[in-house]
């Protein structure tokens, strides 16, 4: 299992402090750090079920100077949500847990993250 988090995100700490407490055997991967390149935030939505505005925090000063929310949210603008990620990895919504099931999810809550524990 693996842990995208951001240190100074709240509920990054939330998630690491109730996975630490459950035993969970995980790694940390900080992100704004070691960015995830294009393919693995594919990887990720498709483990997630989910699309790149799905995981976009819209309210950032980078979404709103590349001006996201005005962006088309469909397959042929899908290459463009995930290039922005890549190159504004503060945009990705946090903390992603991926699970050793191969699935993820977004942890933002104890329920999300107890159920990423369970898979």
């Amino acid at each position: 299992m693996e842990i995208w988090i951001n240190p100074a995100c709240s509920k990054c700490r939330s998630a690491v402090k109730l996975l630490d407490a459950e035993g969970a055997d995980y790694t940390v991967r900080r992100y704004l750090e070691d960015v995830p390149s294009e393919d693995e935030i594919r990887g990720v939505l498709d483990r997630l079920g989910l699309e790149p505005w799905d995981i976009t925090r819209t309210q950032e000063p980078a979404a709103k100077e590349l001006g996201v929310k005005d962006w088309p949210r469909d397959v042929s603008a899908r290459e463009r949500w995930i290039k922005a990620l890549a190159e504004h990895p503060k945009l990705i919504q946090r903390p992603i847990i991926t699970a050793d099931d191969g699935t993820a999810l977004v942890a933002r809550t104890d329920e999300a993250v107890r159920d990423a524990l369970s898979r």
